[in-house]
């Protein structure tokens, strides 16, 4: 089966490509941009292959994508990799998926030490099988001092259980006195949620040409700058990444302002 998926290889970065970057890094880069990477399937029914095949593909984009969003100077990328609602697809499906960190981070790791990158993960860990637990709690304590690129994997994520659970811990916290509700504010609430260490993303980008957000960071995406593609994600590509952020560029954030 894995004989028709082509493997990565590094390819030559063109002049032009290089040129793009050095233009994108003379303005504002989003700090934070956060992916929902959708199409894994329809790229592997496309060709006649299994889903599993689009899934295996779409971890080989993760690298690529995480090498370009090194390059360019951004601080957090945060990939939605497996969803709370995902548990509903095949066993089959969902034991692959969930061994695909273990894969990556198996065989990429070194390189992302090499590249000064940092592994974090928000979702529930509890629910996740033990050999990807592993591999993310390796990757997390081996990149630890790390100071470059935050790559964060959302993992067994849903934001509406992220938030109800924040809202029980400011429930928990106002009755044992630790807060007073009344002082409740955004920041307060925001050091609740799962990504309170984290900034909110400037950029979100959601590949496969579906406009919805999926449950994904509903709190921390308010005033996100959104950009869909119809391009599946095992086909996205340092040149789509680009077209993204210079199309962020283009935009005025307002923030509710004028």
């Amino acid at each position: 089966m894995f004989n028709k998926i082509r493997l990565w290889k590094k390819k030559p970065i063109s002049s032009n490509f290089q040129d793009r970057i050095s233009a994108l890094k003379m303005r504002n880069i989003p700090e934070h941009v956060a992916i929902i990477m959708d199409g894994n399937g329809r790229w592997a029914k496309k060709r006649k292959l299994p889903r599993i095949a689009g899934h295996h593909e779409g971890m080989k984009c993760v690298k690529r994508i995480t090498t370009i969003a090194n390059d360019l100077g951004i601080k957090v990328l945060t990939l939605y990799a497996f969803s709370t609602e995902n548990w509903k697809r095949p066993k089959s499906e969902v034991d692959y998926i969930l061994s695909l960190p273990e894969q990556f981070l198996g065989t990429f790791l070194p390189e992302l030490i090499e590249k000064n990158v940092r592994v974090t993960a928000i979702g529930y860990t509890e629910g996740l099988p033990e050999s990807t637990l592993n591999a993310l709690n390796r990757a997390v304590e081996q990149t630890k001092h790390n100071t470059g690129l935050q790559l964060n994997f959302a993992l067994n994520y849903g934001s509406r259980a992220e938030i109800i659970d924040a809202v029980k811990g400011v429930v928990k916290d106002s009755q044992s006195g630790k807060i007073e509700i009344d002082n409740l504010s955004e920041e307060m609430f925001a050091s609740y949620l799962m990504t309170e260490e984290i900034i909110e993303p400037d950029l979100l980008i959601r590949t496969s040409g579906e406009i919805r957000i999926s449950n994904f960071m509903l709190w921390q995406i308010a005033y996100s700058e959104l950009y869909f593609t119809e391009v599946l994600w095992p086909d996205f590509s340092g040149q789509h990444l680009i077209e993204a952020i210079e199309e962020f560029q283009n935009r005025q954030r307002r923030f509710g302002g004028v």
